[in-house]
This record gives structure tokens, sequence and C-alpha cells, in this order.
């Protein structure tokens, strides 16, 4: 039987992040440039948008590109670059009501990408049925890091007390205030670390590690995905008795 099947589509995870792992692999793997793989996995992109929203999630976050990815070969960035440019389908949020978001260090992306992705914000930000973020040129610690400094500015304004800073506090400077925290939390290509990603907002994330490379991943695995999430007690640091109750 299928996961697709199996799933209970009134218990989907409301906001799914995932870490898109192994284009450059799989491209490896077949004896074809790292950058046919990146092409590749940028299809499974917009396919699994319009799967999740098909299936009642809410929040999707993909990790696209972190800022130490900006160490790669300079051939791969740029045409990294250039796909991120022209992967953008405005349609297929328009089409299904998805609205677009992106977070991340966006003052170092290439003008004419900025420019393409605030053009799609703009588009989309009225639309309601699910929110695809892209976390692009984006690290936890450079967001925690970039929190800190604006709390303590206020600090230093005096508009706000030491002892009034709390997890809630932080939670409204991160660039994720505007969206509840990752339920699951997907990672493919078979590693198994979160490489710098939403580390504080995955402190409750259930964890999925998926045994396939980025390109490979369809509807069926995400359907795997949410199933093995669907098995596990979410106790946030209760018993399992009292969470029962």
């Amino acid at each position: 039987m299928s996961y697709i099947e199996l799933i209970d589509k009134e218990r989907v995870p409301q906001h799914i992040a995932i870490i898109m792992d192994g284009n450059g692999r799989w491209a490896q793997q077949r004896g074809l440039p790292r950058t046919d793989g990146h092409q590749a996995g940028a299809a499974v992109v917009r396919r699994i948008a319009e799967d999740a929203v098909e299936l009642g999630v809410r929040n999707l976050t993909l990790y696209t590109f972190s800022t130490e990815n900006w160490n790669r070969p300079t051939e791969e960035v740029a045409a990294l670059m250039v796909l991120l440019f022209d992967s953008m389908e405005e349609e297929i949020f328009i089409k299904n009501n998805i609205r677009f978001a992106v977070i991340g260090e966006m003052d170092k992306l290439p003008e004419r990408v900025r420019e393409r992705f605030r053009k799609c914000m703009e588009r989309t930000a009225g639309n309601t049925r699910m929110t695809f973020v892209l976390a692009i040129s984006y690290s936890a610690k450079w967001e925690i890091t970039e929190a800190a400094r604006n709390i303590a500015r206020l600090v230093q304004q005096g508009k706000l007390q030491p002892e009034d800073i709390d997890d809630k506090l932080i939670d409204k400077h991160l660039t994720t205030s505007f969206m509840p925290d990752p339920e699951l939390l997907i990672r493919t290509g078979r590693e198994q670390r979160l490489s710098n990603f939403l580390l504080w907002q995955c402190a409750y994330s259930e964890l999925y590690f998926s045994e396939v490379m980025w390109p490979e991943f369809d509807k069926e695995e995400l359907c795997k995905a949410i199933y093995s999430y669907q098995q596990r007690q979410r106790r946030f640091g209760k018993t399992g008795e009292q969470v029962t109750k």
C-alpha cells in the first residue's frame, strides 16, 4: 500500500521544513555535472510545493542555499544563482493560492535575483492556502546573531530591559516570526545533521532522514516522512502518560 493512502489527512504537520540535500551527488553518480543535479532538484521544488499544498500543509520551508555554500566553486555558485532566477515560476504560486517568502541574507544575492523574488513576494502577498519559504543565503547562527543585535539595540536605547528578554521576544526578532515552528524537519541525501538550519525553531521538531537524494524525492517520499511523523508521540518534555491524558 502506498504511503499516500496510509497517512491521516487530518493530522498532516502544519509546517514542514526540508533540507534539500544530494543534488550534486545524484548527478555525479550518473556521470553528470553537478549543475545538472541542481537543475533536476529545482524541478522537484516545484512539484513538492504543489504536493504539499494538496496534502494540506500550511507552511513549507526549503533550505535552498546556506551562507556556507558561498564557499563552493565559483562556477557552481553562478549556475545556482541563474537557476534560482529561472526556476521561479510565479504562476505556480498564483494558481495554487500560495504565498511566497524568502529568509536569509538577500543582500548577498545578485540584484536580478533579489528583484525577481521581491516581485514574486508582492504578487503573492495576499495568498492564503500555504506559505512557501525559501531559505537562501541563510544560516541559523546568522539569524540568531542578528536577533541578538536587534534586541541589544533596544536595550541600549532604553526601550527594553534585560529582564524583559525571553524566548517569545527572541521569536519575534527571528526571520521566521511570521509562521509557526516546524513540526517536521526532513533531510534528504542520507546525511543526518541540521547543517545550521532553523536551530532555534527546530528545538522540538520531529526529525526524518530520507535515504533518497533530493532529485529523487517525490510525493510518495513526502508522505512516507509524514507517516513516520504520525507514528510518534510528541511529548515536549512531558511523560507519555501526561500526553495521553
